[in-house]
């Protein structure tokens, strides 16, 4: 009877060490699977920081701005820069003023940047093709510096923007005869024919031309003119202007 009782004692003993030393090994596997979700927050939290800052906005904007893009304001208008949302949102004089100025300011140095990267193309053209000029699109004719305008409207806009579609509207609502162009179409007609499908462009117009529809081909680009998509513009006295 001792003999079995040292027995059963050895046994419970094995048991509770192997249990033991299961669970010794097993605690360091849970911890570390804490491990990605810390490197993961850690990322982030980098990553928005580095947003803020490129934005000229604090962490707390830049956390506000993430919070209106997931009510109301993001489902409207799903494309609306940090800037702009935070300035619609504005909940004081003083916070609209802020945020005006500093996209006027990032407004500034994009269109420095448009401008130098479009001298420097300019410049590559004619080291690479001298004398050879650039193909346009036929019948299209292309608002630009030094292109005289024919009074009628040049609309540029993009996909997957709900203002341009709105945009559209009020002018074909308002009989405006237009020239629309599609920046970033690729050069697919198909493309051009989707989007304006989507906007409700009255295909009879189309037809009459009194709105006519054209790849933008670097033509946006080539205005400078500041301010986001869509654009409508004019020329007035040799200048394209916004309307």
């Amino acid at each position: 009877m001792k003999h079995a009782a040292i027995y059963l004692a050895a046994i419970l003993a094995a048991v509770v060490g192997t249990a033991g030393t299961a669970s010794a090994q097993s605690a360091p596997v849970a911890s570390s699977r804490t491990v990605p979700a810390q490197v993961h927050n850690s990322t982030d939290a980098a990553l928005d920081e580095r947003l803020a800052r490129d934005w000229g906005l604090r962490p707390e904007e830049w956390a506000r701005y993430r919070q209106l893009m997931q009510g109301p304001l993001g489902i409207y208008s799903p494309n609306l820069d940090p800037l702009t949302a935070l300035g619609i949102e504005a909940r004081s004089d003083e916070e609209r003023s802020r945020y005006a100025e500093l996209q006027v300011q990032a407004e500034s140095k994009r269109v420095g940047k448009t401008l130098a990267y479009q001298r420097a193309y300019d410049a590559a053209w004619k080291r690479l093709y001298p004398g050879q000029q650039r193909v346009n699109m036929p019948g299209a004719k292309a608002p630009g510096a030094g292109n005289r305008g024919s009074g009628r409207l040049a609309v540029f806009v993009k996909a997957e923007c709900p203002p341009c579609e709105q945009r559209v509207r009020q002018l074909q609502a308002a009989g405006t005869a237009f020239d629309l162009y599609m920046v970033g179409s690729r050069q697919e007609d198909a493309r051009i024919r989707q989007w304006a499908t989507q906007a409700g462009i009255d295909a009879g117009r189309v037809r009459s031309r009194t709105i006519t529809l054209n790849h933008d081909a670097g033509r946006w680009l080539s205005l400078g003119l500041p301010g986001d998509l869509p654009a409508v513009v004019r020329e007035v006295n040799g200048q394209w202007q916004r309307q």
